[in-house]
């Protein structure tokens, strides 16, 4: 499938001085670990590609990096090479060829980067930016929880993705990050995505009681984004190593993502 370019409608907001986000950029987050994260980050940019976008799926779990595991993939070069300065990230950026999108891989098992200097940080946050600028669409699979790295890396994005359960400890820590990213940036585009749900209906509802705790403590109303429903099939192709959309495009935990990925692209 050809690819094309990146249209100026969803090139980063850099040309302002003091801009940092782009419009392009999605970053994928959670509260706690355990959730789907990953897997949605994945699946999403399976979904832009295939309504041919030019899609990166960047690994910005600095410690427990598993995108490269979940799609089967060894990775000549990861994230560590670049945040040791070895590396651009377009140098260590790799083709899937399978999902039609290109990917940065992390650096599975190595705790040290997710407590990398902030000289390093900051110069990979610029080179993140800046190799975004290449594609339609970036996602960025962030780490879980609010440490300074993951907040870092969530500045780089127009619009980021909360992804929670109905557990209680999914939805509490889904709003810790929600509070902090709102106070720390003002107006930042929030949205939730609820994983995992029995229901759409139920879903929902576990969306309003996350919505009314922003509402009545943080005085914000971020969207919902998408309700994803519980599939085995999700689990499933986990195990094989292969993107749900190639595995099982049919099944609803599929659906559910692509319903989202149009959502997002008509803004």
């Amino acid at each position: 499938m050809t690819t094309p370019s990146p249209s100026p409608a969803s090139a980063p907001i850099l040309a302002r001085a003091g801009a940092s986000r782009g419009k392009n950029i999605f970053a994928v987050a959670s509260g706690k670990g355990g959730v789907g994260k990953t897997w949605f980050a994945i699946t999403l940019t399976h979904a832009l590609a295939r309504r041919g976008r030019r899609a990166l799926l960047f690994d910005g779990d600095l410690g427990l990096a598993n995108v490269d595991i979940q799609l089967g993939l060894m990775p000549k070069y990861d994230l560590g090479s670049v945040v040791a300065g070895k590396l651009t990230l377009n140098q260590a950026t790799m083709r899937y060829e399978a999902g039609g999108f290109d990917v940065v891989a992390g650096r599975s098992g190595s705790g040290s980067l997710a407590n990398i200097p902030l000289s390093r940080l900051q110069i990979l946050t610029e080179d993140l930016r800046l190799t975004a600028d290449g594609y339609d669409q970036t996602v960025l699979d962030l780490g879980a929880g609010v440490e300074k790295s993951i907040r870092s890396l969530a500045k780089c994005a127009g619009t980021i993705l909360v992804v929670t359960t109905d557990e209680p400890t999914a939805l509490t820590d889904a709003y810790a990050f929600i509070k902090i990213s709102a106070v720390e940036t003002a107006g930042v585009d929030i949205r939730i995505v609820v994983n995992a749900a029995n229901s759409t209906r139920e879903g929902e509802r576990t969306y309003n009681t996350l919505l009314k705790a922003c509402q009545g403590f943080l005085k914000i109303s971020p969207p919902l984004a998408g309700v994803i429903r519980r599939d085995t099939r999700v689990r499933e192709a986990i195990r094989n190593q292969t993107p749900i959309l190639t595995r099982h495009p049919n099944a609803e935990a599929a659906i559910d993502v692509e319903a989202i990925a149009d959502r997002l692209l008509a803004g």
